[in-house]
């Protein structure tokens, strides 16, 4: 079963989102400074391209103790030996990707709505990416912002944890956590810095006072 704790800073990579600096250091300097979780992203990379980014990544999340999501391919996720897939909702079902996998991996799914959400997890998602919460220009894909009420409709409605995504930032994460997100993701917060292990830092401890803040959820 995932570990909601794993959730907590949750950053998604790829090679255009470093600003010119290798993936690898990148993704190390993030995991020294307290990222809970990496996704790989290669919309761009052939099979092969991002079969190769994949496995170097992974020697350096599993250096770092963290766990590797892949996202979109479930077989590069399988032939790296990743911890994890995540798809959208237009790629493999979830019930497929759960079929060929079995439990080698945790699986999570994009949405954006409810109903989305209520589908996902009955098809045996781990857990929920959810958002855009705000207009961000990271994602290329994220579609309109759904808002925080929106946010917190998905996270009441489902049993498994939910990782909130788009245009999150410490003026708004306070507001995102409320919702009982069981973590953040984050790409140009981390990413985009000049110095990506202190970004990383400050996002990690930011995040943990405000998990400590937060009431506890009543049984």
């Amino acid at each position: 079963m995932l570990d909601p704790r794993l959730l907590r800073l949750y950053l998604c990579a790829g090679s255009a989102l470093t600003l010119g600096r290798p993936l690898d250091e990148a993704v190390a300097a993030a995991i020294a400074g307290g990222v809970t979780m990496v996704q790989l992203r290669e919309k761009d990379a052939s099979g092969r391209e991002f079969y190769e980014r994949a496995l170097s990544v992974r020697r350096i999340t599993e250096a770092g103790g963290v766990p590797l999501v892949i996202n979109d391919r479930l077989d590069v996720a399988l032939g790296v030996g990743a911890a994890g897939l995540h798809i959208g909702q237009h790629d493999i079902p979830v019930e497929a990707a759960r079929r060929v996998a079995g439990n080698r991996l945790f699986i999570g799914v994009s949405v954006g709505t409810v109903a989305e959400a209520l589908r996902a997890q009955a098809g045996g998602a781990d857990y929920l990416g959810a958002g855009a919460v705000f207009p961000t220009g990271s994602k290329a894909d994220a579609g309109d912002a759904i808002g925080v009420a929106a946010l917190g409709a998905i996270c009441s409605a489902v049993r498994i944890p939910v990782v909130a995504i788009g245009g999150i930032c410490p003026g708004n994460a306070g507001a995102v956590l409320e919702t009982g997100a069981a973590g953040i993701a984050v790409i140009s917060a981390i990413l985009s810095q000049s110095d990506i292990k202190s970004a990383a830092s400050a996002a990690a401890s930011g995040s943990l006072r405000l998990f400590q803040k937060r009431p506890a959820k009543r049984p």
